[in-house]
């Protein structure tokens, strides 16, 4: 199983190649898996250097939310076991 995380496109270039921001992450992928056009603020996707999908703001403001949520419950857990 794969989980991707909502990543916004910043850039594409003349060769389908795109810049997007993953939580503050940025890397270089592929747009060519993706039927559709992609547009510069648009969500997508990826896997292991390709956008497999677009997804609509809305569900990747959800996702995010989500993901940051998990993240400060891991990062509460961690805490709590130092101190133990």
């Amino acid at each position: 199983m794969c989980l991707s995380i909502p990543s916004k496109v910043t850039e594409i270039d003349e060769h389908n190649n795109a810049v997007v921001d993953t939580m503050g992450v940025q890397r270089r992928v592929s747009l060519d898996l993706i039927s559709e056009p992609v547009k510069v603020g648009e969500y997508v996707l990826i896997h292991v250097g390709y956008a497999m999908s677009k997804i609509d703001e809305e569900d990747a403001m959800e996702s995010l939310k989500v993901y940051r949520e998990l993240i400060e419950k891991m990062e509460e857990l961690e805490v709590q076991e130092q101190r133990e």
